[in-house]
């Protein structure tokens, strides 16, 4: 809403100063795009954005009920900006934007903390969390053999790559090391 009122009103391309542009990151040092990335959307693809919504809600509420709000706030943003990270090192060229990758790693924890309950996968197939967000990483991993979609598929797969990692605690590594 903010993000079409700014263009329309104000002649703002909140995008162009907010968006994820890995060259500013890396060169301009311009961090704050790791996590101002996040709060914007493609204004053409509202399907998109209201799924991503729904996602968060369906599995988000489910995970903050359990951890809290501290932590699950937290969480989300490791996620996000580990996905903001894994875009900046595999493409230094462009310009990303929305929740996917924070979601996409709320919806990994989801599975871990409930992996026996009970989801439907496109409103219809029922299917066990873990296997569905199982479904969803091999959708994304395939997915990265047609990379001109225009979906940010190495985000996704870094903003679950970083939660998995923070929910493995790998950042102590003798922990980590005897666990595995």
């Amino acid at each position: 809403g903010l993000q079409v009122l700014a263009q329309q009103f104000g002649g703002a391309d909140l995008v162009a100063q907010f968006g994820l542009l890995p060259n500013r990151v890396i060169h301009g040092f311009e961090v704050w795009r790791l996590v101002t990335y996040m709060f914007l959307h493609s204004t053409g693809w509202l399907s998109h954005l209201l799924l991503n919504m729904l996602m968060l809600w369906m599995f988000g509420t489910e995970v903050e009920r359990v951890w809290g709000t501290r932590e699950f706030v937290k969480y989300y943003f490791i996620c996000g900006i580990g996905a903001a990270l894994t875009t900046c090192l595999v493409f230094k060229d462009s310009n990303t934007i929305g929740a996917s990758g924070a979601i996409f790693g709320v919806m990994l924890a989801y599975g871990l903390v409930y992996p026996n309950r009970q989801i439907f996968f496109w409103f219809i197939f029922p299917m066990r969390a873990i296997s569905f967000v199982l479904l969803c990483t091999g959708i994304e991993l395939f997915s990265l053999l047609s990379l001109n979609d225009g979906v940010a598929h190495f985000a996704h797969l870094g903003g679950m790559l970083f939660g998995y990692l923070y929910l493995k605690r790998v950042w102590r590594l003798r922990q980590f090391w005897s666990d595995l």
